[in-house]
């Protein structure tokens, strides 16, 4: 069965101006649109059940859909997706899909069935098929944080792993030896890209990374607190427990705390994701931001280049260590600011 890039090929024009055509978008020039009818009458083409649930006419309506609402980073998020998207002249649909890949596909078809014009996923896991008859149908699709290796459809996010190199050396000159990770799913870019750049970080200073120190997380809270009590039941404990997300995070300082013991005197706790509640812990915890306001805005703005026929660009911020008092770090200099950032450039 053809395909509607198959239709692109034989018309010799891009996917996004058969999509176009197929909706009867004003924005095409006669002779384009002449190849592709008469591409899609040569090799028989008819559009999926997802393609048939595009626009017929533009609505001026983005759908969002993340992957924990509860989660302040993805809260910021859709909030700059929703400011930027209304500066545009559009608005937003949200849908929550809790970590949950059948939550997610239900919202992806609800959105498209409501005809929205564009549409921006942080996807949950990279095996829906769902997600990949929307990425080939020609519907404007952008990847948000996450995304699914070899769907061709813009990406923007942030890199992490030069943060997560800096946290490394911050953590080895504070005199750290022992490092364990709660890891995200291994199912998302972000869990398995985040595990990736620790391992790498330690090996560069030639520290080792067991098994034992690699607890396996959800990027949820119980989970964090569930690792962190099995690395604190090891014979040799680690020395800081690396949260490949805030909620994790919180999880571990929770496990932490109701064994009796302290942060950072009995072990350090460091997080992925930093969030505004962290100066407000006691130490305030040292972690990687995310330029979380910029990537919702350049979401917007590729998910309706794409709307509107410009070439869309895929995006990648860096980002950056925040240095507070949950790794041991000397206290600050009386009168000297609380934290530290440091600041990086693009990698």
């Amino acid at each position: 069965m053809a395909s509607i890039k198959d239709v692109a090929a034989e018309a010799g024009v891009s996917v996004a101006t058969v999509s176009r055509v197929l909706n009867d978008h004003p924005s095409v020039s006669a002779d384009a649109r002449t190849r592709v009818l008469a591409a899609v009458e040569a090799l028989g083409y008819r559009p999926n059940a997802v393609a048939r649930s595009l626009r017929t006419d533009q609505t001026h309506t983005l759908g969002l859909v993340i992957s924990d609402v509860l989660n302040p980073y993805f809260t910021e998020l859709a909030r700059s997706v929703e400011e930027e998207a209304r500066a545009l002249g559009y608005s937003v649909i949200i849908g929550n899909a809790d970590e949950r890949p059948d939550l997610q596909d239900h919202h992806v078809r609800t959105l498209l069935d409501r005809r929205i014009d564009g549409l921006l996923v942080s996807p949950t896991d990279g095996g829906s098929p769902l997600m990949l008859d929307a990425a080939r149908s020609g519907t404007p699709m952008v990847f948000v944080d996450r995304w699914i290796p070899g769907v061709e459809v813009p990406v923007v996010r942030a890199d992490g792993r030069a943060a997560v190199r800096d946290l490394v050396a911050h953590l080895h000159g504070l005199g750290h030896r022992r490092l364990a990770i709660i890891a995200g799913p291994a199912a998302t870019t972000t869990g398995s890209e985040r595990v990736d750049a620790f391992r790498d970080a330690l090996r560069e200073y030639g520290l080792p990374l067991p098994d034992a120190y690699i607890g396996q997380g959800d990027f949820q809270a119980a989970s964090g607190r569930r690792a962190t009590e099995e690395f604190l039941d090891l014979a040799e404990p680690p020395e800081v427990v690396f949260a490949a997300d805030n909620l994790m995070a919180l999880g571990a300082l929770d496990a932490v705390r109701a064994r009796g013991l302290r942060v950072p005197d009995d072990i350090a706790l460091a997080a992925f994701d930093d969030i505004p509640w962290f100066v407000h812990t006691d130490p305030p915890i040292t972690a990687i931001a995310q330029p979380t306001p910029e990537l919702g805005r350049a979401a917007v703005r590729a998910v309706v280049d794409l709307i509107e026929g410009r070439p869309p660009q895929s995006v990648t911020l860096p980002a950056t260590l925040v240095v507070r008092r949950s790794c041991g770090e000397p206290p600050p200099a009386a009168g000297s600011p609380h934290t530290n950032v440091t600041q990086r450039s693009n990698p």
